[in-house]
């Protein structure tokens, strides 16, 4: 089982088959291991953490809901970040017609992030500032569409972090620059090999299923 370790710039599809008339790059521009698939999806716009395998079951097992991985997400907003916004988050609400699933969220320092390329445009004259927000279900785009229902539009997001649930430290971007990506080690391999024996934590019908498969579409939420 192959499993790699991608540190997403802006810029890039999670797939290796550009879009026709897009000009977003594709994973093939950074990505030569023949046999891997995204295992799940951070949109073109999102940047951060991409796992990438061979494994189907695996795949799906990391995008599932049920399965109830806490994927971490370093997010820039417009506005000024209020303990009301953050109680909002956390707490669940309305999106497209669904509630989502309760959140962890928490104001964040500026983080030492890679500067953006191009760089983010936003107002002078308008505050902006960071929060941590970690889901466990992954809708389309559903931390933007979380942070603009409590009035905080999102102008960078930026996945962190994807925990395994197996009480050590989640699979992080360590190490890694935008555009760079690495083999996951042994002990990694060990651990995701766990997540296929683990049973569900979750029952199905909370949230929606996510998906997962070659076209690794499940699991976004960015």
């Amino acid at each position: 089982m192959a499993v790699l370790l991608f540190h997403k710039p802006y810029g890039v599809l999670s797939q290796f088959t550009p879009e026709p008339g897009s000009s977003w790059a594709s994973l093939a521009a950074f990505i030569d291991v023949p046999g891997v698939y995204a295992a799940g999806r951070l949109d073109a716009d999102s940047e951060g953490l991409l796992l990438l395998t061979s494994s189907g079951p695996l795949q799906q097992r990391l995008t599932d809901p049920r399965w109830g991985h806490w994927r971490r997400y370093a997010v820039q907003v417009e506005g000024t970040v209020t303990p009301d916004h953050l109680q909002q988050l956390r707490s669940g609400m309305i999106v497209q017609g669904k509630r989502t699933l309760p959140a962890k969220a928490a104001l964040l320092a500026d983080p030492a992030v890679a500067e953006r390329q191009p760089p983010i445009r936003h107002r002078l004259s308008v505050p902006t500032g960071w929060l941590e927000l970690e889901l466990r279900e992954g809708r389309n785009r559903q931390v933007r569409r979380m942070t603009a229902a409590v009035g905080l539009p999102t102008l960078r997001l930026i996945r962190t972090a994807i925990d395994l649930m197996d009480g050590q430290a989640p699979l992080n971007l360590e190490g890694l620059a935008p555009g760079q990506w690495r083999q996951a080690d042994s002990g990694e391999n060990a651990r995701l090999e766990g997540v296929l024996r683990r049973p569900a934590v979750h029952s199905p019908g909370r949230g929606g299923r996510a998906g997962g498969g070659k076209g690794g579409q499940g699991g976004a939420g960015g």
